[in-house]
């Protein structure tokens, strides 16, 4: 197993978001996370994600139990082993396209030349050779989230998470986005879990899980 999650209690106060989660998935799959808001989808996928840490639990990722990292492990685990693609894309305004995908690259400690060398890369496998010179507000909003998503996988993470990735589109780019995470899954192998709301998302994946009050329901 890819991503391997046991017992995953999570409480903010009196109250408990995640009763017992358990949530597998496996290299190269595609599960989407389906429920209401408050369900507890994305405290799930933040802790999936080592964002944030779990009252009970573990959590098994690529074969390393993250849980037990301390928080400089925590840090270069993250930045090498896992992509994250938010509905608000969270590029900085300042930098063009091929900067902001670099980042997480030098980050890694990677040299300048080998960072602009992949985000290149991957912004012409994105459609986005022409844009490279380009900032956030000179790009369209599903140009603008597929720079995000190079930048996610810039690292060549084993696990992609994305959290509601086509809220903020129009049903045009919303359709070309979803087929690209399919693409990208055949492409580099990654595993993919997407938390959303789109039926039709949800529909295109290997599997979809329900939640509703902290807990999964109705597996399918």
């Amino acid at each position: 197993m890819m991503i391997e999650a046991k017992g995953i209690v999570k409480a903010f106060g009196t109250l408990k978001v995640l009763k017992g989660i358990d949530f597998q998935a496996g290299k190269s799959e595609v599960v989407s996370i389906m429920g209401a808001s408050g369900a507890g989808k994305s405290t799930l996928l933040q802790i999936l994600g080592t964002l944030s840490t779990p009252d009970f639990g573990s959590l098994t990722i690529d074969g390393t139990d993250v849980l037990h990292l301390n928080r400089k492990e925590i840090s270069h685990f993250r930045n090498r082993r896992i992509g994250f693609v938010f509905q608000f894309h969270h590029l900085l305004p300042e930098f063009t396209s091929l900067e902001n995908v670099m980042i997480p690259a030098l980050i890694a400690g990677r040299s300048e030349k080998e960072a602009a060398a992949k985000a290149l890369e991957l912004l012409d496998t994105l459609g986005l050779k022409e844009r490279t010179g380009h900032k956030p507000s000179e790009l369209s909003g599903g140009e603008q989230q597929r720079v995000a998503i190079a930048r996610a996988l810039v690292n060549n993470p084993a696990v992609l998470f994305a959290d509601e990735p086509s809220g903020n589109l129009d049903s045009v780019t919303k359709t070309e986005l979803h087929k690209l995470f399919f693409r990208l899954r055949d492409e580099f192998g990654q595993t993919i879990v997407i938390v959303t709301h789109d039926p039709d998302l949800a529909g295109m994946c290997d599997r979809t899980l329900f939640m509703k009050d902290g807990l999964f329901i109705d597996n399918q």
